[in-house]
């Protein structure tokens, strides 16, 4: 019994690990950001969701903190929209980098809990998970921005931002997280019961 948990916490770190990397390269590089103007389409809720399915919440959220670390560092380096917030306020910009994301990874492994226990395939679950993943993240980031920056020289129009990222930010991203979340989910159901901590 003690083999067989420690085996499965190496394969745990190691997952972790290797999603870690994956969002590495893809927060500081073009693979995880598409560019429209001020607004920035991302796809680093996929590999975040993808931890919060296969090793439980509490990865997921510390894979979410990863992506928020890669997402306010941008603010410092690459995304000129993340510093022009960065120089209207420090602290509002840290916490709308992390909080989203943390609550990404907590709530698409929430919901996969939750699913998988009517979801015999699983591969539903994957699918509403990741999906569920994508609206947790702009809606959380937009409710945030619009809060802590309304109106700022940062944003502007608020219903300009509103407008364009329901257009252009939630379609693209839903329709990616749920082919994706599908696919992976397939490919994937096989192994989460052995990732996943007995309760």
């Amino acid at each position: 019994m003690k083999r067989k948990k420690s085996s499965r916490q190496i394969y745990q770190m190691v997952l972790a690990a290797i999603l870690m990397s994956i969002i590495a390269v893809m927060g500081f590089t073009p693979l995880g950001y598409i560019k429209v103007g001020i607004v920035e389409i991302t796809f680093l809720m996929i590999p975040v969701a993808i931890g919060a399915v296969a090793l439980g919440k509490g990865w997921g959220t510390f894979l979410g903190g990863v992506f928020g670390m890669t997402s306010f560092i941008q603010c410092f380096t690459t995304s000129p929209f993340g510093a022009a917030l960065l120089a209207e306020n420090p602290v509002y910009t840290f916490i709308l980098c992390m909080v989203p994301r943390l609550l990404v990874g907590f709530l698409s492994g929430l919901i996969f809990e939750a699913l998988c226990k009517i979801d015999r395939t699983g591969i539903a679950s994957f699918a509403v998970a990741t999906i569920s993943a994508a609206l947790v993240n702009t809606v959380g980031f937009i409710g945030l921005l619009l809060l802590f920056f309304a109106n700022t020289e940062a944003v502007g129009d608020p219903m300009n931002v509103i407008t364009t990222t329901l257009i252009i930010n939630s379609i693209l991203e839903l329709v990616v997280c749920g082919i994706v979340g599908t696919v992976l989910g397939k490919t994937l159901t096989h192994f989460i019961p052995q990732l996943r901590a007995k309760k």
